[in-house]
């Protein structure tokens, strides 16, 4: 029986933003992973650099759409390991809802061209079977008053658990 296939582990944050009127901005990716798909913003952390997900998050939002926020903008709402992603990579992300709202759709970049949606049309979209899966029904349930831990294999298929959750009442 061959050994099982050794990937590397990367980690990174995403953002949902909104604007003025609550719908969400995604960027439809001109590369891997997710190349082709409407994903929230983010990227990987710079971990030589030893940057935490809050200052990965408040850079990639900088360099993607230039809304400068700072710690307190954010609120995350929850961590996510996904194994074997596209079969290439094990991954961590963090979670983070944007309290800033942006006014006007970004200008398109390298990484893609942006679109803004309601959370009604977001299933509709081309999005990737994770986040179909696992990061809508978590933001909707989570990102404002409470936190989740979960773990994806996807292998074959996406298979989700949740290894902690909790909510806080209104805030």
């Amino acid at each position: 029986m061959p050994a099982p296939r050794t990937l590397p582990f990367k980690i990174s944050a995403l953002v949902f933003v909104r604007d003025e009127s609550g719908k969400f901005l995604l960027i439809r990716r001109n590369k891997a992973p997710n190349f082709g798909l409407w994903s929230p913003i983010g990227g990987k952390l710079e971990m030589a650099e030893g940057e935490s997900p809050f200052e990965c998050a408040i850079r990639e939002t900088r360099e993607e759409i230039g809304l400068e926020l700072s710690g307190s903008d954010l609120r995350m709402f929850a961590m996510i390991s996904e194994k074997s992603y596209e079969g290439g990579a094990h991954w961590l992300m963090f979670l983070f809802d944007a309290k800033k709202r942006i006014r006007a759709l970004p200008e398109n970049i390298s990484e893609g061209a942006f679109g803004l949606f309601g959370a009604d049309e977001i299933e509709k979209l081309d999005i990737p079977e994770t986040d179909r899966v696992l990061l809508w029904g978590v933001w909707e349930k989570y990102s404002q008053s409470g936190f989740a831990a979960m773990r994806a294999e996807c292998g074959n298929g996406v298979r989700a658990t949740i290894e902690q959750a909790e909510t806080f009442g209104n805030r």
